[in-house]
């Protein structure tokens, strides 16, 4: 039975998972992303960051699996960016940040770029490995003062990539979006299905391996 482990700490990457048929076991990597991206050359392209970032959450993952769960398991990492007027944005980390941030991307355009990462790890020992990114266009709205003061006061904003969710409170305030959604939540199910065929695996048997309990 070949495992799934999410390489994630969202719940919005879980909850795309399963929905489509698939309980992974999570294990939250131990990769310091602003160290990752502080190192990086200052002309990495955006696309090439979040691959970046993706791949070394899923590295970080397989080598903390206990040998049950290497014995035959896919590692899915995965790391998501807005990038806007040229500039990567992650997560504000505070409510006057995230706050900001929407000012300045009220009635704006950017693409959110989701990085994946799969391993097939075998007896142990990584056999195949594969990546790509995603990237959706997402058209914000403008909110008005007292809602973007409500926003802001959830506290969804600050710990969220780009400061905005489409399928939480931010949802209101995205007029639309080109491309995959579920790449704007964090996952991208066509993509990571075009990984596991990559690896001669099928999506179908997964889920079947992978499926939530009753």
């Amino acid at each position: 039975m070949t495992r799934v482990v999410l390489g994630s700490a969202s719940a919005g990457r879980l909850r795309v998972l399963q929905q489509a048929g698939i309980d992974p076991l999570v294990v939250v990597s131990a990769v310091d992303e602003d160290a990752l991206v502080a190192s990086l050359d200052p002309g990495t392209p955006p696309e090439a960051v979040v691959a970046k970032l993706a791949n070394a959450k899923a590295v970080s993952v397989a080598a903390q699996l206990p040998d049950e769960v290497s014995a035959d398991c896919v590692v899915l990492g995965c790391d998501s960016l807005l990038y806007r007027e040229g500039a990567l944005c992650g997560k504000p980390g505070s409510p006057d940040a995230a706050r900001q941030q929407w000012l300045t991307m009220a009635g704006s355009t950017g693409q959110l770029l989701t990085g994946h990462a799969l391993l097939r790890i075998f007896a142990g020992v990584i056999t195949h490995t594969g990546g790509e990114t995603g990237s959706t266009t997402v058209h914000f709205g403008t909110p008005t003062e007292p809602e973007l003061d409500a926003y802001v006061a959830s506290g969804e904003p600050a710990g969220v990539a780009g400061a905005f969710t489409l399928d939480g409170l931010g949802g209101w305030f995205i007029e639309r979006i080109e491309g995959d959604p579920a790449n704007v939540i964090g996952l991208s199910l066509p993509l990571v299905r075009g990984l596991v065929a990559e690896m001669g695996l099928s999506v179908a048997a997964l889920w079947a391996a992978n499926a939530p309990a009753d």
